[in-house]
């Protein structure tokens, strides 16, 4: 007999999947596809030889056989494997405005999802704090894809700290195949924030050589900015440090919009460096309009 606590996760899971869904199959339907367009090519059929067909694809054996040249044909070969690791640490929690940053995390997660399966696409899950948490083998499927929003949205997580670099080294020992891996995740680095970008690099480095590895960062404005309301509080939610300060002070607000501005500047300076690419997002803002942006950038370019 399902409790009330189950009948609301069921509730606000198949919200979630009503609204992502519509958006899977309506706006980002085209974008997807021509984004991520497949691993290579399959081997189809052999027709007769046709002048501008290209040489190089002349099946010799056939055209032995029968005396009449012909070609090998081919058809794009579509199923790829969407890996999506997402950061549960505890910043995640912290929202301003009407979502929380892992709010914004699970429907992206979900409309990744559902536009992967649309297209017969596998997806796989990892979920991560200070160390990995959870791993669902890429699969597909609507229970399977259900099951992977529930995951994300209700799966309480035992650790509160963020390890970027363990969850890769775990990803990389049970990804057998290229995948195209979203990690997502607020990227609230622990202690020093150079050295931490300096440990984290090569453990990014290894993971975009083996995978296409898309980063996306999910910030609150209150994060990048403070607002002017006097003495006020701030705490790390991972590490529970604590720090006073005047937001009435202008000096202090404008020091602070620089810091992070700086360190979001140096991250993403980085991850270009190592070619990873980097989509930002925002709970103050809806993130359909840059993931169609991010998805049509990506389509212009050369296929990697």
């Amino acid at each position: 007999m399902e409790t009330a606590a189950v009948r609301e996760i069921l509730k606000k899971v198949r919200q979630i999947e009503v609204r992502t869904r519509r958006m899977a199959d309506s706006s980002l339907a085209g974008s997807y596809h021509s984004v991520f367009k497949g691993r290579g090519m399959n081997f189809d059929e052999v027709r007769e030889y046709v002048p501008g067909d290209e040489i190089r694809a002349i099946d010799w054996n056939v055209t032995a056989r029968t005396g009449v040249p012909h070609v090998k044909k081919f058809t794009e070969e579509r199923e790829l494997t969407i890996m999506l690791l997402i950061d549960l640490s505890a910043s995640g929690s912290f929202g301003s405005g009407s979502q929380s940053k892992r709010e914004v995390m699970a429907e992206l997660a979900a409309v990744l999802a559902f536009s992967a399966v649309r297209n017969s696409d596998k997806v796989g899950l990892l979920l991560f704090s200070d160390f990995a948490e959870l791993f669902i083998p890429a699969g597909k499927g609507r229970s399977h894809i259900l099951r992977v929003i529930r995951e994300i949205l209700f799966f309480q997580p035992q650790g509160k700290g963020t390890s970027i670099g363990g969850a890769l080294d775990f990803f990389s020992r049970v990804a057998k195949r290229k995948c195209v891996t979203f990690l997502i995740s607020d990227f609230c680095l622990p202690g020093d924030f150079d050295d931490a970008l300096q440990e984290l690099r090569p453990k990014l480095q290894a993971a975009a050589r083996r995978h296409d590895l898309i980063a996306v960062s999910v910030t609150d404005p209150r994060e990048l900015e403070l607002p002017d309301t006097g003495w006020i509080t701030l705490e790390d939610a991972e590490s529970g440090e604590q720090i006073l300060l005047n937001t009435s002070d202008e000096w202090t607000r404008r020091a602070y919009a620089n810091l992070t501005g700086d360190q979001r500047e140096r991250f993403a300076r980085a991850l270009r460096g190592l070619g990873v690419d980097l989509l930002q997002l925002s709970t103050g803002t809806p993130y359909l309009a840059p993931l169609m942006g991010f998805f049509r950038a990506r389509s212009r370019r050369p296929s990697r």
